[in-house]
């Protein structure tokens, strides 16, 4: 039976919750996304070896990312199975994919396969699961839970390029791609299991057949969510935000590079995307908690467009570089957390995995087109400066989306077991707090 309770304070959340929010933090860092922040520095070996270019790498890359398309499918699939399962899973793929850009001998289709399989490995390493976890244990700390559990990725961002580069001047780019494997399947998947491992992670819209059917959980259907056009507004922000970050991101050291930085240098450059990562997802999660999440997006979105422009200046310095490129991708830090919260808030738990993974799709989209964008108008027009005004262009309609979220009530728990098709209320609002049922597991 459904129990609506006052909710918890934040000590007590935390008191219970922290070992979540750690495994989050490591789930989420070693997930695809961190190979996504460190390709530029693979990027030089494989062009050497291969002699492939910046744009046919990151056509592959992006190409691969259309299996981003089956992630509302799989989070479908975690609402129906739980969620450890499709953490197991994706974290052995996962490794194994690393395993397979080891082994590359040179065939374009070959590395556009293995970066299908990160993208396969997306949904059981990110916000699609863990955020539904924490939302569920979460209410008054829920932004800021949701800001420490998606800086993992920032966080290794941060700390793993020197790391990484120091391999890879030992071993190749090869042994860079092995060490992030036993990363992944050797260190992070036990101990994200043993963290979990007295967490509720079941299904939440089980067969009705089954026990868990008769548990009532609160929001909206898939389809009740897909009739609603806050939920495209707010995936064409997912993908607009990630074609500006994502593409300069993977660019980030060859454009180092060509603003006369030392290769060293150029790499820090990792470090400021990194940094603002970490500051972006943590400071908009203290803010959500007590703002409206929605106008602070658009003032994140704002501040990063204007880096944007900012960043075509021809001779900008190292100092002035790295500070661009962090204020860059201080809204690529936001997005992490805003998606996870404002999937809970404007559209429930019921559906999470399906809703979420459809704006996983939509993110991922726009990962690939700003991956091979970015690529594509370098090898086109020998610089980066019209890719970059398209990426402001990008986060100002994303701005503009975001403030277009209104509030809404969300329908009371039901049952799998016993729900009716329920029709998506008109209207719009301001402020609400997220929703608030607890779902025992």
């Amino acid at each position: 039976m459904e129990r609506t309770t006052t909710p918890p304070g934040r000590t007590d959340e935390w008191r219970r919750g922290w070992p979540l929010v750690a495994a989050a933090m490591l789930g989420i860092g070693t997930g695809p996304g961190l190979f996504q922040n460190l390709s530029s520095l693979f990027t030089p070996g494989m062009m050497t070896e291969f002699g492939w270019t910046r744009g046919q790498i990151a056509t592959a890359a992006g190409l691969g990312l259309a299996g981003g398309l089956v992630a509302p499918f799989l989070g479908r699939l975690a609402d129906r199975i739980g969620i450890r399962p499709v953490i197991i899973t994706a974290m052995l793929l996962l490794g194994a994919a690393y395993l397979g850009f080891a082994n590359m001998k040179g065939v374009l289709l070959h590395y556009q396969a293995l970066v299908l399989c990160l993208a396969l490995s997306v949904p059981g390493t990110s916000a699609l699961v863990y955020g539904k976890l924490i939302a569920n244990r979460f209410v008054v700390a829920r932004g800021f839970a949701l800001g420490i559990a998606t800086s993992g990725l920032s966080i290794s961002t941060l700390a793993l390029p020197p790391i990484v580069a120091l391999v890879i001047a030992a071993y190749g780019w090869r042994g860079g791609f092995v060490a992030l494997g036993i990363l992944v399947v050797g260190i992070a998947l036990p101990l994200v299991l043993t963290a979990i491992r007295r967490v509720p992670t079941g299904p939440t819209r089980p067969d009705p057949d089954s026990a868990a059917a008769h548990v009532p959980v609160e929001g909206l259907t898939g389809a009740e969510a897909r009739r609603d056009g806050r939920f495209w507004r707010l995936g064409l922000c997912a993908a607009m935000v990630n074609i500006a970050t994502v593409g300069l991101v993977t660019q980030l050291v060859p454009f180092g590079l060509d603003r006369g930085l030392a290769p060293a240098q150029a790499a820090l450059l990792l470090a400021a995307f990194g940094a603002s990562q970490i500051v972006g997802r943590l400071l908009m999660g203290i803010l959500i908690d007590h703002f409206r999440a929605q106008t602070m997006a658009a003032l994140f979105a704002i501040v990063s467009a204007a880096a944007f422009v900012a960043l075509q200046l021809e001779t900008p310095g190292f100092v002035l570089l790295m500070t661009l490129v962090f204020f860059a991708g201080l809204m690529n830090g936001a997005e992490h957390d805003l998606l996870p919260y404002l999937a809970a808030r404007l559209f429930g738990l019921r559906a999470y995995g399906e809703v979420y993974g459809t704006f996983l799709m939509l993110s991922l989209a726009g990962t690939a087109t700003g991956i091979v964008g970015m690529g594509r108008l370098h090898d086109a027009f020998g610089n980066y400066a019209l890719a970059l005004a398209l990426a402001a262009g990008a986060l100002v309609l994303a701005a503009v989306s975001f403030l277009s979220l209104g509030d809404r009530p969300l329908p009371k728990g039901k049952a799998a077991a016993d729900a009716e098709p329920a029709q998506s209320s008109p209207g719009g609002g301001g402020g609400g707090p997220p929703p608030k049922a607890v779902v025992e597991g």
